[in-house]
């Protein structure tokens, strides 16, 4: 994989990691009851992450245009890492440091897959 392919993906990762930590904020705002389900759904930050998963559709696209699968799917377990780190950020949720053991598994994973 080449840079600007490398720098796609890595968008796309981070493009979906935003809109899990926006899904999970826009869930908190949802009221599941029947007559006010339809209203909760055109929340703000709702529509944002699906326009974001929207941009990484196409960005993911882009990637795989050009990609083998097999390649470019390793990048995904990179949001393993991500949004547990955004998620802690943005949401105040407990970080652990075994997050970060896994993390050096899935980088070296990623790397290995890379350099096949």
């Amino acid at each position: 994989m080449n840079a600007t392919k490398i720098l796609l993906a890595l968008l796309t990762i981070l493009a979906l990691s935003t809109g899990q930590i926006l899904f999970k904020i826009s869930a908190a705002q949802i009221d599941f009851r029947l007559d006010r389900l339809i209203p909760s759904l055109l929340n703000q930050t709702l529509i944002i992450a699906l326009v974001i998963y929207g941009v990484a559709t196409f960005l993911w696209l882009a990637v795989l245009k050009t990609t083998p699968l097999s390649v470019a799917y390793a990048f995904t377990s990179l949001a393993f890492f991500l949004v547990p780190i955004l998620s802690s950020v943005f949401l105040h949720e407990a970080l652990k440091a075994r997050t970060f053991v896994g993390a050096i598994f899935i980088v070296c994973g990623v790397y290995i897959s890379l350099s096949a």
